[in-house]
């Protein structure tokens, strides 16, 4: 199963993800957010077998596609298909020479090369990988709010809808303000629906301890990138402080070796890892079992994009030390690239027993976005 040929497009869509969603962490605060940047990627083989996924592509998908196409090609044409972990370290290697990719350039060129073994052994991806169950708890996390009246209000209606928890994204601006809005959330939900937070470090480590012991009164489940990834001082700060569990590593580069760093210093509780941003299936495997060789849990990050939210419900049913699978809420904001919605219902997915991914990817959208082929 050789692959003779790779092919990327640069796609954009519009979206009704208005401005207030992420206008607080916007360089330009004009900006309406309102078209996305993609990218898909397929891998077709001399056997005619041929694998396509969506990329995460920044603030552009022709840039992040330019940039791919100079290095993936001439790594994956000519090689097996099944010989994924040469593959891997092939890229490790070159990327550290001279490629210098973004962190979210390998992921999903790893996914095609799964998928591409999952299609031909018949087998869905996540038995492929090597089945566990086939049904995964789902909590959603929100954008950025106006306002604590907001949040509680999507946090009904995640709480409705079904799903196992909901983690609040707040807007990181005053630490009084987003204590207020945890509290108010959890006011609004009670006290036994899962909450967390994930205020993606915007506070000095004195807010920061404030904070982690404000919702720890709370009763949340956990607290999420208070600090960067990287400031493992600060963190084993932050921690003798507080009990309530601190999980990292999403943005730290290189997993699983980065990662690896981060438990032995003993930084976080529980580590985060998807396959978007942390090398693809393979990366996210060696992640996860890294970290359950040190009794942790390695809870699966979104990937933003349905069909790479997909992938990530496969590999969140093929590992034993995740709690949840993540989506963004609304979850209908990024559910195009599929021509079916997730399988999830009352807030458990249920993985498909089709071969490959399970379900099609749509290809009329995709023309649509396409933007350029490379």
């Amino acid at each position: 199963m050789i692959i003779k040929n790779v092919e990327i497009r640069c796609c954009q869509t519009s979206t009704d993800m208005g401005a207030s969603s992420l206008k607080s962490h916007s360089v330009n605060a004009s900006e309406t957010q309102s078209v996305i940047d993609f990218l898909v990627v397929t891998l077709t083989t001399e056997c005619g077998l041929s694998a396509s996924m969506f990329g995460f592509a920044g603030k552009s998908a022709v840039g992040s596609g330019h940039l791919a196409a100079s290095c993936m090609p001439s790594l994956l044409i000519g090689k097996h298909a099944l010989d994924r972990e040469k593959i891997w370290q092939e890229f490790r290697v070159a990327n550290r020479w001279w490629h210098h990719l973004p962190m979210y350039s390998f992921g999903p060129f790893d996914c095609c090369l799964w998928l591409l073994g999952a299609m031909q052994a018949g087998q869905p991806l996540w038995r492929y990988i090597g089945g566990l169950r086939n049904k995964v708890p789902v909590y959603t996390s929100s954008l950025v709010l106006p306002d604590a009246e907001a949040y509680q209000a999507e946090a009904h209606a995640v709480k409705n809808a079904g799903f196992c928890g909901y983690k609040i994204h707040p807007p990181g601006k005053q630490v009084e303000e987003d204590i207020e809005i945890h509290r108010a959330v959890r006011q609004a939900v009670g006290e036994e629906f899962a909450l967390m937070s994930d205020p993606v470090a915007p506070y000095r480590l004195s807010e920061t301890i404030q904070f982690a012991q404000a919702i720890e009164e709370l009763n949340y489940l956990w607290l999420e990138e208070p600090l960067p990834d990287e400031s493992f001082s600060a963190l084993k700060k932050l921690k003798s402080k507080v009990s309530i569990p601190i999980v990292g590593a999403e943005v730290l580069p290189h997993h699983p070796y980065s990662v690896a760093e981060a438990i032995s210093s003993e930084v976080f509780d529980a580590v985060r890892a998807d396959v978007s941003w942390s090398g693809g299936i393979t990366g996210v495997l060696k992640t996860a079992h890294l970290a359950d060789a040190f009794h942790m849990n390695c809870e699966l990050h979104a990937t933003i994009f349905h069909p790479l939210e997909m992938v990530n419900l496969h590999v969140a049913a093929a590992i034993n030390n995740t709690t949840y699978a993540e989506l963004l809420f609304p979850t209908h904001t990024f559910s195009f690239g599929l021509k079916q919605p997730l399988p999830i219902q009352n807030g458990y997915a249920t993985l498909p027993e089709s071969a490959g991914l399970g379900v099609d990817l749509d290809w009329d959208f995709i023309d649509n976005a396409t933007v350029l082929v490379l």
